[in-house]
């Protein structure tokens, strides 16, 4: 079996322990490969005004612990700072990342801006690929993973 290419997208979810579970079970096959990609997500006014320097630097932090901790699980992950627009960043990954699935991790209904816009639902028809859904939750309830076939 060949190991599996993961395209990680998540925002403020990314240091869920739902996540990062997801993920090392993705990449537990020798010489699977990981890419961690976080929208550099930003107020309607900042992005008018063009000022993208605090999303930025919000989203490098939070990838930053990401990888950390990937790192010390011994998961092999790269990772960069994405498009606002998570199906644009998506769409800009995976001409760089032949991906085998995409993995978004979303907060619950009710508090996830990307389920009410049918992110996951958009990304499975758009991109023809396997994806999974993780909900990381705030509580210590357990963590829903959901396998959306394209």
């Amino acid at each position: 079996m060949d190991p599996r290419r993961t395209l990680v997208v998540a925002n403020e979810t990314i240091g869920g322990e739902a996540l990062h579970e997801a993920v090392r079970r993705s990449a537990s096959d020798p010489g699977s490969e990981v890419l961690v990609i976080a929208p550099a997500l930003n107020s309607r006014i900042r992005h008018w005004t063009s000022d993208e320097d605090d999303a930025r630097a919000r989203a490098e932090l939070r990838l930053d612990q990401c990888m950390a901790r990937l790192r010390d699980a011994g998961v092999p992950a790269l990772g960069y700072i994405a498009d606002a627009d998570p199906m644009q960043a998506i769409a800009d990954a995976l001409p760089l990342f032949a991906a085998d699935e995409i993995l978004i991790a979303t907060h619950e209904e009710g508090r996830s801006n990307w389920l009410e816009r049918d992110l996951v639902g958009r990304a499975c028809q758009a991109f023809g690929l396997p994806v999974l859904h993780v909900v990381v939750q705030e509580s210590r309830e357990p963590a829903t993973l959901v396998l959306n076939a394209a």
